[in-house]
């Protein structure tokens, strides 16, 4: 509960099995990291199969969390700003911008957070702040994580409020996750 209203959120994960998909309602009470969410996804898995988790805040954002079996998960956010104003948004966000500025050691700044005669910016001061660095507004991740199965990276970017619904009928498990809604 924040400030009187309550944070409402989503979770499902979605495992592909020999027989389709099956769909289950996830308690995200224990994970407080993306490790926690992984180990999560991979006891659902059978026979280290894909399995999806999906996280989203009631009209606010979505992120999908892809785990094949013992490989890295791949990570989507629809909305990374407001996503990391949110703590299960935040686990996401921090796991996202601390790949990227690993990934990109030529961004690397003076302890101000200012490259050498940059003058310093104070106009990102209601950007949330992960890892050292300003969230930014909009996707964050891996768009192409669910290219394989039959939505590209545009069709993801372009998904509305029941982002969760158009992702599982394109899946073929829409009955089965409306089943745990």
């Amino acid at each position: 509960m924040t400030s009187g209203r309550v944070t409402v959120y989503f979770a499902a994960l979605l495992a592909r099995t020999e027989d389709g998909w099956e769909a289950s309602d996830t308690d995200l009470d224990d994970v407080e990291s993306l490790s926690d969410l992984t180990e999560l996804a991979r006891g659902a898995a059978v026979d280290e199969d894909t399995v999806l988790v999906y996280i989203e805040q009631e009209e606010a954002w979505f992120g999908l969390v892809r785990v094949d079996g013992e490989d890295d998960p791949r990570t989507y956010v629809s909305d990374a700003a407001a996503a990391a104003r949110s703590s299960y948004g935040a686990m996401l966000t921090d796991e996202l911008t601390e790949h990227d500025a690993e990934a990109d050691l030529d961004r690397l700044v003076d302890l101000d957070g200012t490259e050498d005669g940059e003058p310093e910016s104070e106009d990102d001061d209601d950007a949330p702040d992960v890892a050292g660095e300003a969230v930014p507004a909009g996707p964050l991740g891996d768009p192409e994580v669910l290219a394989d199965l039959g939505i590209s990276a545009r069709e993801l970017r372009a998904l509305g409020d029941d982002a969760l619904s158009e992702i599982a009928d394109v899946l073929g498990c829409g009955e089965v996750l409306e089943a745990v809604r």
